[in-house]
């Protein structure tokens, strides 16, 4: 066959953002169709981001606020603010534990939905907090929604074949987690425009939390119940029968599959003629894993002592609590370290919180980044080149953290411009850290892929209320929390590299 036209590549490239093409083997989908919500993986896929999506907006919600006007309105010292974040985090830490053995035996999308609902009761009630005691206990119970990040990523291992699940699960990862940097753009837009409307800031910030999280959440949550699936093979109780067994084609999903080969053609490959007649197909890698065939299976007690004591369980664990739990304390902390450090009449708690929620921001495409670059090296090294990837971009974030906390401790008046060139450059090698720890997440104990995402997002969270509890108390200057937490990242990472992993 004679070499596809650049104009042949470029249809390929779209028709695989629109067409499904399934497995027929496990019936997973090879190709990631964001462009399209008429088949049951574009439509999960969208739905799983997006409820992780809006779980940031109460989650996050008091982080832009808080420098300055819940602060003042509650009378918090500084060590207050740092214990709420640090609260919060350990409710997600709880919850992201207990979210995984129930995704294992209820599926994703119904823990998602369950912790959308149950998250919006608190979110509700936080205009009624008048205390540091009644903030800590409703940040707690709102950062139940935290757990979303579980079934987001649990979802989309289940309908995404093992050459797409890195970009899939990094999609869903990093458009959901940019939420986050979203958060911080509403929240005080919306605080402004109330200020503006006549409120007084007491009463301002309180209507915003009743204006924006609970509404969105419960729609959401009805949406993921009303158009979401289980599993390929439909009800989750019927999860056993999709391995081995061919599919139809419905739905309206495409499925090509040469019936003279068991491979498939290159997704360059693509029938000529109109938008409708395209036909898609995907590269077969050559390699026979185990993710081929795995099935989700409820945990049991001797499965749970495995898998704990597995050293590939705590490879993505341990690189995520550096990486993951890095971004968490980051965005918690981020708005107010900028205050403290350049508050002036021209730099207040608005600048602060927009230039704070870049950080965030940068997820829409640096955390996919990072799943696009492992499913690329896992074609030619396999999952070890997604684990060496891994520590390689923790190691750079751990650097450039330990950079921004030397340059700070030796700037009596640091530049706002050097700290932001340098804090995007560390989110960047953060998220795609990130993005490519959850493509290496699906090879590590694949039967339980619920608990697996469950222990490697809790122990995110962990990370998240270390690094918390660090810039808790070094609160000013800042310099050395950052540049702690450097070391930390690059010293755990390095002793990652010991750890073994298969092939594929």
């Amino acid at each position: 066959m004679p070499a596809p036209t650049h104009s042949g590549i470029n249809n390929a490239w779209y028709a695989s953002l629109r067409y499904p093409v399934i497995n027929p083997t496990n019936r997973k989908c090879s190709t990631v169709p964001i462009f399209s919500l008429n088949n049951q993986y574009s439509r999960n896929f969208h739905l799983s981001w997006l409820g992780f999506f809006v779980a940031f907006l109460s989650w996050f919600a008091f982080s832009p606020l808080i420098p300055d006007v819940i602060k003042t309105d509650l009378k918090l010292t500084s060590e207050q603010v740092g214990n709420s974040n640090i609260v919060s985090l350990c409710a997600t830490l709880i919850v992201r534990l207990i979210s995984g053995p129930l995704i294992d035996r209820y599926g994703p999308r119904k823990v998602m939905a369950g912790l959308l609902i149950i998250g919006a009761i608190p979110s509700g009630l936080a205009g009624t907090v008048s205390t540091a005691s009644g903030l800590y206990i409703v940040r707690f119970f709102i950062g139940i929604l935290g757990g979303t990040f579980v079934s987001c990523q649990a979802w989309n291992t289940v309908f995404f074949d093992k050459n797409v699940v890195g970009r899939a699960n990094a999609l869903g990862g990093g458009w959901g987690n940019s939420g986050g940097g979203f958060t911080f753009i509403i929240m005080i837009a919306l605080f402004n425009q109330l200020l503006a409307d006549g409120m007084s800031p007491h009463v301002a910030w309180r209507v915003a939390f009743a204006i924006v999280p609970v509404p969105i959440l419960l729609s959401v949550a009805a949406a993921v119940l009303i158009f979401g699936t289980d599993h390929p093979a439909g009800k989750w109780s019927d999860r056993y029968t999709a391995v081995s067994t061919a599919l139809p084609a419905s739905d309206n999903e495409t499925s090509i599959i040469n019936s003279k080969n068991t491979k498939t053609k290159s997704s360059d490959d693509i029938e000529g003629g109109e938008e409708d007649d395209i036909k898609v197909t995907v590269t077969a890698i050559n390699l026979v894993s185990e993710l081929d065939a795995a099935v989700n299976k409820p945990l049991s007690l001797k499965m749970a002592y495995e898998i704990i004591l597995d050293p590939l369980t705590w490879l993505p664990s341990l690189a995520y609590m550096t990486t993951f739990g890095y971004e968490l304390a980051i965005d918690a902390n981020l708005a107010n370290v900028l205050y403290t450090l350049l508050k002036s009449p021209t730099f207040g708690q608005t600048k602060a919180g927009y230039i704070a929620g870049i950080y965030g921001l940068l997820n829409v495409f640096s955390r996919p980044l990072g799943g696009y670059f492992g499913d690329l090296i896992y074609v030619k090294f396999g999952v070890p080149g997604k684990k060496y990837l891994t520590i390689a971009c923790g190691v750079a974030q751990g650097l450039l953290s330990l950079g921004l906390g030397l340059y700070i401790d030796n700037h009596s008046h640091p530049s706002l411009t050097v700290i932001i060139a340098i804090f995007v450059i560390l989110a960047i090698f953060n998220e795609v850290a990130n993005g490519v720890n959850f493509s290496l997440v699906p090879h590590c104990n694949p039967n339980s892929n619920g608990f697996m995402s469950g222990i490697v997002g809790a122990m995110g969270n962990l990370g998240g209320i270390l690094f918390a509890i660090i810039f808790r108390f070094e609160p000013s200057p800042p310099a050395k929390a950052f540049w702690i937490c450097g070391i930390i990242t690059v010293g755990v990472n390095l002793i990652l590299c010991i750890i073994r992993v298969p092939r594929v």
